[in-house]
């Protein structure tokens, strides 16, 4: 009997169900190790796939996985956007390929802007970003997203130096992870978008000062739409250029590293944005390349298309970005979002969890399991002992941070979804004096023994994602009346008290506090 079950009596009865999906992770995981020796070297497709120099030839080779594509072309600025002049060949396994002498084409180099002019599978043509994008730039004039080589001379290259190297990150299994959650673009008091070297020079002073150890960062992966926050991503190997360039990006990790914090990027490899001028979505025609085909490739309330676990193809993409951001950036780990829609076909969309069934019935996508599974073998092996993996997972999935071995998934943490959730309630519903204390607490609390958590009282969702902040809940406009010490307010004495008492017994008793 796995560990998992062993230690709770609840799980006996769909011993055999969790035992089978257990199985299939290990069947998936040795036929990986077989095939490309190991986890590791089977997310490597970042340095295969995409537009790469290679000076042992000097060559440019640019590949790109469009099995269904009847022909494809690379366009850009070193061929004055020739739609047919630099032709790709199918090799094998869907892949295309063009590999050019350096020699042939001396505009192709630092900052060129370059895409694809696919003819897909349905006898559409149409200019396309490639999957493995590794900088996207939106053209001032035609708004139009494209592609740009970032490969600057020896001299401008970026370097991590001697203070990277001796970085110690946190020990999280003898101290606790402090997350200050960020936006690079609206965490600045500016008129505009704040850009990486602003937050470097401004913000991450300030969370040193206050003593957290983890900056966990949102909105990092290229995406057309700002107002999504970066949770409609287009370009998933793409550092957003609205923030400034990709070494902007590592200056920022590498100076969190100076100060002792650890950085966590807020990863959504649940969906991806539909749009096809930017995204994955239709990439050679079929609507079944990166997602599942059908309704079930749609989120239903998104508008996003939803990726297919299923394909090996797809879990290399995935994986091969995990590997990416923390090889190339430096991340020391990730925050999953929407793992909840990610394992279910219902998206998540129900009204009950209470019965063990629901968690594994056929509505559960035990492909995602298997993803989710592998993902944080590799994240684990990539940083032992120091790395953080965090489900935003509201369902309560048995498992979610048990060890792979043990028959779980593998995060180290989750997410304690219900209790901002809870704190909205209270306020919208109830006086000040009608609270319950013995309902605070055991709601607050309200998790497993050995089911690590992050406790919270708001974050982007409560604050940004058409609701508002505790402040604002407690304090309102009041807030920007008489704004002055020589004007006090009891609302105001209020909501801050409150504001400092809620989020005091949130992380006291939602983290470690309530086992005491």
């Amino acid at each position: 009997m796995l560990p998992l079950v062993e230690n709770d009596s609840w799980l006996w009865p769909v011993a055999e169900k969790i035992e089978r999906r257990h199985e299939d992770y290990l069947r998936t995981r040795s036929w990986i190790e077989q095939e490309w020796g190991s986890l590791y070297d089977f997310a490597s497709a970042y340095q295969y796939f995409g537009l790469h120099y290679e000076a042992d030839t000097d060559e440019w080779v640019f590949r790109e996985w469009l099995p269904h594509a009847r022909h494809v072309f690379l366009i850009g600025d070193f061929n004055a956007w020739d739609l047919t002049s630099h032709a790709l060949h199918r090799i094998e396994d869907g892949v295309w390929e063009i590999r050019m002498k350096a020699k042939d084409v001396p505009g192709l180099g630092h900052r060129t802007r370059y895409k694809m002019y696919v003819h897909d599978g349905n006898g559409r043509w149409a200019m396309r970003m490639p999957a493995y994008t590794f900088y996207a730039v939106q053209d001032p004039q035609s708004k139009d997203f494209q592609a740009e080589v970032w490969m600057p001379g020896a001299e401008e290259a970026f370097r991590w130096g001697d203070a990277e190297a001796s970085f110690k990150a946190p020990d999280f299994s003898k101290q606790t992870p402090l997350i200050y959650e960020a936006h690079v673009g609206m965490a600045q008091e500016k008129e505009g978008v704040g850009t990486y070297a602003e937050f470097t020079a401004n913000v991450l002073p300030r969370i040193k000062k206050a003593g957290y150890n983890v900056l966990q960062l949102m909105g990092i992966a290229e995406h057309p739409y700002y107002g999504s926050f970066g949770y409609h991503v287009s370009n998933f190997f793409a550092p957003s250029s609205r923030f400034g360039t990709p070494d902007d990006l590592k200056a920022l990790i590498r100076e969190a590293h100076r100060m002792g914090i650890s950085v966590v990027m807020d990863v959504v490899h649940a969906h991806f944005v539909e749009n096809e001028n930017e995204g994955l979505n239709r990439l050679d025609g079929s609507d079944d390349l990166y997602s599942y085909g059908g309704e079930a490739g749609t989120h239903p309330y998104w508008r996003s298309r939803m990726f297919n676990f299923s394909r090996n193809e797809v879990r290399r993409f995935l994986l091969s970005n995990l590997r990416y951001w923390m090889e190339e950036f430096h991340f020391d780990g990730f925050r999953f979002d929407g793992v909840t829609a990610m394992i279910y076909f219902h998206r998540g969309y129900v009204d009950y969890f209470g019965s063990y069934q629901n968690y594994f019935g056929d509505k559960v996508d035990c492909n995602a399991l298997i993803y989710l599974s592998l993902a944080n073998d590799l994240v684990a092996a990539m940083r032992p002992g120091v790395h953080l993996s965090i489900a935003e997972e509201v369902s309560g999935m048995p498992g979610m941070t048990a060890s792979t071995a043990s028959g779980g998934i593998g995060f180290d943490y989750r997410l304690a979804m219900g209790i901002p959730d809870y704190w909205i309630k209270l306020l919208k519903e109830r006086k000040d004096e009608d609270w319950v204390m013995a309902e605070l607490w055991s709601t607050v609390n309200d998790r497993l023994a050995a089911v690590p958590q992050i406790a919270y009282a708001e974050s982007h969702d409560q604050a940004l994602v058409g609701d508002q902040t505790l402040a604002f809940r407690l304090m309102g406009a009041e807030m920007y009346t008489n704004m002055s010490v020589l004007c006090p307010s009891t609302v105001v004495d209020r909501g801050m008290a409150l504001h400092k008492m809620i989020r005091l017994f949130t992380l006291f008793v939602g983290a470690e506090g309530g086992g005491y």
